[in-house]
């Protein structure tokens, strides 16, 4: 029976990415490398030390991973503090309500840093629904290893057959897949170049998704197997 949901949030409760690229973009522009799109998308997912890591092997760059992650930093908080535009994703707010409301235990799992997380919780007003939050900086490694979903799944206190993914990337879409949790793929309108094929179920709107739906759903996935 399904007991918790473990949401990404990047992509998924809030979209940050338009201030991601140009943060990562405004850091390359620092370090005089050219990143073409393409190899942008593949980092979907991943935290930013990770990504940071990528380009100082793929570029040779004399750099540590901790001046481009200060760095890029430096842009997203900027950015942060003046877009006016930042705002939950369409219909997010509701379906966490629902679940909420109905007794299902939520923590967070995401690539972001957890002073990027506490900020947006904090200007949401997300803290009161959600039991733990989890940040893949933290942690060893970044999606798509499976480690953040295998910790977050302990964080709700339940086994992973009892948890549901909802990711909107193909990173953490694989991460949640080899860690044996149930996953939606929330594909929406601000997701670019992401393969959402192992996704047990693929959604545009959260309304599909609803408690009564989404409760239907997965036992029927669950009766299959």
């Amino acid at each position: 029976m399904l007991k918790a949901i473990l949401f990404d949030m990047d992509g998924v409760i809030v979209n940050t990415e338009p201030l991601h690229h140009k943060s990562f973009y405004n850091m390359f522009d620092d370090i005089n490398i050219d990143v073409p799109e393409s190899l942008y998308a593949s980092f979907t997912g991943q935290s930013t030390k990770a990504i940071c890591e990528i380009l100082i092997d793929r570029y040779e760059l004399p750099l540590g991973s901790e001046t481009l992650v200060d760095l890029k930093r430096h842009h997203f908080k900027y950015l942060f503090e003046n877009d006016l535009e930042l705002d939950l994703l369409p219909g997010v707010l509701d379906l966490i309500k629902d679940y909420y409301k109905n007794g299902l235990t939520l923590v967070l799992a995401s690539s972001a840093s957890m002073e990027n997380i506490n900020n947006i919780f904090e200007r949401f007003d997300l803290n009161k629904y959600f039991v733990a939050k989890l940040s893949g900086a933290d942690l060893k490694a970044s999606k798509p290893h499976p480690e953040i979903f295998e910790k977050a799944a302990e964080a709700s206190g339940y086994n992973r057959h009892e948890c549901l993914v909802i990711e909107d990337s193909t990173n953490g879409i694989k991460a949640a897949k080899d860690e044996g949790i149930f996953c939606v793929g929330y594909d929406s309108l601000h997701s670019r170049d992401q393969d959402y094929s192992l996704a047990d179920l693929v959604v545009s709107d959260f309304k599909d998704i609803a408690y009564s739906s989404i409760i239907e759903q997965f036992t029927a996935e669950l009766q299959e197997k």
